[in-house]
This record gives C-alpha cells, structure tokens and sequence, in this order.
C-alpha cells in the first residue's frame, strides 16, 4: 500500500522553500563559473598581451635550447650504437668513442603564468598498484599466497644461504642491499613507501631487497624458470605430508606463472606490458615467497656478473660497479664497468642514459663523470652499511 503524503507545513511555505532550494542550487553549481568569470575580469587587456609578449620570448629560448639539446643527444645515441658494435666484436672502445662535453641544461626564462582561467581538465593519474594488489592477484588468478617469513631475519637468511650458494660475494649482496633499500628495507618494501610517513605513495612497483619491478620479476621468471622449477621440486622431495602437499601446489602455481611470463617474447618491452596487468602483478607476488624470493633476488644480480664474465671481464665486480648494472641495464652498465680509470673521469654520466631519463635524474646530473657517480654510490652504501637492517643482513652471512 503506497505510504500517504503528512503535510507539515502550508503550501506557500513549500512553494518558498523550493524556490529557495532551486536558488541555492543554482548559486552552488555556478560557483566555478562566477570564479573563472571573475578571474577573467582581473585579466585586463595589457596583462594579457604582457603574458603574449613572454610567452612568445619562452617559446624562442626554448625552441633554441631543444635544437641544441637534439644535437647533443642524437651525438650520444650514436656514439652508443657505436661502442655496442664495438663490444660485439670484442673490439676496444677508445675515448673518441663517447661524447666528452656535458649536456646543455636550460637556463632561458621560466614559462610565464597565463592570467586567464585555464579550462583544460587536468588528467587523472592512475596510482600504482601496491603489495596487496600483487597479493590479490596471484591468489585469483593462480591460487597462490606466498610462503612469509615468520621475521625479517628469517628472510635474510634465508637470501645469505641462496646469495652464497650461487656465487655472490658477501660484501656485493650486503652493500647493494644498502643502497637499494637505505640499509633498512624488508622482503615486502615497496619503492616510495619505506618511509611510512602518511600520505606516501608508490612511486614503483620495485621490491624488496633488490628492488625489483614487476617486469624484472616477469624476465627473471621467463629466463630462470627452469633452475627455479628444479630448486623447488628437490626441496619437495625432502619434505612429506602436509609441508610436501603445500610445496606441490606451489610448483603448480609457479608453471601457471612460468607459461604466463612465457607467452611473449623475451624483451623488457613485451614484458613489461605483462607487468602492467593483474596477471603480471601476481607473479611479481613471488617476489615476497621465502622459496622464490631469495632466488629472484639473487639472479637479479648474478645476470649481471654473468653478464660480465660471458663478455670477457672476469674481475670482480665491485658493488657499486654491480649497481650500476643493476641499475642501468648490463649492457650499458657493462660499459661503465669496464672503462679504463683514467676514462671514468672525463666521461659525462649523460653517455649511459637517455635525454628523458637523465634530465629526471638529478643524481647523475650532479655527478656528472663516471667517477663521481660510482664515488656516490660507494659512499651512500658505506653510510647505508651501518644501519640496522644491513647489520642484520650482515649477520645472516
């Protein structure tokens, strides 16, 4: 039965309220109106053709600088492509090789600030996915929840056991664990997290002790699957019961991941659009198993020493030479690593990145020469050494 309608008030007091709530509304959605509108009475004629005026005198300078700045990078790309044929060919790369002068840095007038309303909508950012996010995928897309460590010390050990086992050095493992994490991270930190300060975001989806991303996890599965299979079905046929039971799910689990990291060809590119799925961000899970974990971790550094040592070098790498192949791509941190002494002082940081990557990092800007960038890295892992978490990992060993 339809409820019946009490009136309250008379009808002339409803009539006024609705006129008062149409008039209300009205005000309220013009608000943004009435400001754009008085923002653009504040514009006068002069300001405006003043801001016309600079704006045409910015767009010049930097017109002028991005045709210096094109030179100066199309210079490095070839000077690279040059020394890679060179590396190929197991031929020796001379200084000529590189381009020796900085990059031009803008130094113009700043963009001015337009006196009119800007109407464009700004673009929404998408945020990054986060811990939970990899933990939510890999349960609904492969059954699995991986294997936590009861502690933090737990885990490092558990990494000390695997680093050694397969060829890194103590020091290598424990002082890029200090600069990747600031000396204090855990098995499930995320890049722009660590901090726990409030309103802090992803600004990666790098984890744990190497910082993987989500397309480093996709690699090293796609490329060590088969030795990552082999470890965990030795380490099942030592187990029985329940632990044996839960072991061979995962093994299934992981060649549920294993085809998937497969299903593309084997280049960043093509998996990092598998990472930027829900299906590559469950793999990127494994990342946080106490089985799976320490070997991605590992291998995350030893491709490199291979890397390396397949091409000849067969010194030991030092940790900060490590990071720069962690950090840059072997391929290009190969080139650091083997460049004679006297080279790393006179050649620019700007000859290993390209124009877009280097004009957002400040650090190798700042440090502008090979030998200032490892000199940093060195020195931010001899301070980061000496915090708690690296202690403990020290320890582990």
């Amino acid at each position: 039965m339809r409820a019946k309608t009490i009136h309250i008030f008379g009808p002339g007091l409803i009539a006024a309220g609705l006129v008062l709530s149409t008039s209300l509304t009205a005000s309220a959605q013009s608000l943004p109106t009435l400001f754009a509108n008085a923002r653009t009475q504040t514009a006068s004629p002069q300001a405006i053709a003043d801001y016309q005026r600079k704006l045409q005198i910015y767009l010049a300078a930097r017109e002028a600088f991005n045709a210096e700045a094109s030179a100066y990078w199309d210079a490095i790309a070839a000077k690279r492509r040059i020394r890679f044929a060179k590396f190929r060919n197991r031929q020796p790369v001379s200084l000529d090789d590189y381009v020796l002068t900085q990059p031009p840095l803008y130094d113009g007038p700043k963009r001015p600030v337009n006196p009119e309303p800007d109407e464009t909508v700004p673009r929404e950012r998408k945020p990054l996915p986060v811990v939970a996010d990899f933990l939510q995928a890999a349960r609904d897309y492969y059954q699995f929840v991986p294997t936590r460590p009861a502690s933090e010390m737990e885990f490092k050990r558990a990494y000390a056991r695997t680093a050694i086992a397969m060829g890194l050095t103590r020091e290598q493992a424990i002082r890029v664990y200090s600069f990747e994490t600031g000396g204090n991270g855990h098995h499930d930190m995320q890049s722009g997290l660590s901090s726990g300060r409030p309103g802090a975001r992803a600004i990666s989806t790098a984890v744990g002790y190497n910082q993987l991303l989500t397309t480093n996890t996709l690699n090293l599965v796609a490329e060590q699957g088969d030795g990552i299979l082999k470890a965990l079905r030795d380490k099942a046929a030592r187990l029985s019961g329940a632990q044996r039971a839960a072991m061979e799910h995962k093994i299934a689990a992981f060649r549920k991941m294993l085809a998937f990291a497969r299903s593309v060809p084997n280049s960043w590119s093509e998996q990092a659009k598998l990472g930027a799925t829900p299906r590559g961000w469950g793999v990127h899970a494994l990342v946080l198993d106490m089985d799976i974990g320490p070997l991605l971790q590992t291998h995350k550094l030893l491709t490199s020493v291979i890397f390396a040592r397949n091409k000849g070098y067969h010194k030991p790498l030092t940790a900060a030479e490590l990071e720069m192949m962690n950090l840059t791509g072997d391929g290009t941190g190969f080139d650091m690593v083997t460049m004679p002494r006297a080279y790393r002082e006179r050649v620019p940081t700007s000859n290993f990145f390209q124009r877009s990557g280097y004009e957002r990092n400040p650090v190798a800007i700042r440090h502008d020469t090979v030998a200032k960038l490892l000199a940093i890295t060195d020195e931010r892992m001899d301070v980061n050494s000496a915090k708690p978490g690296a202690r403990e990992l020290a320890a582990a060993f």
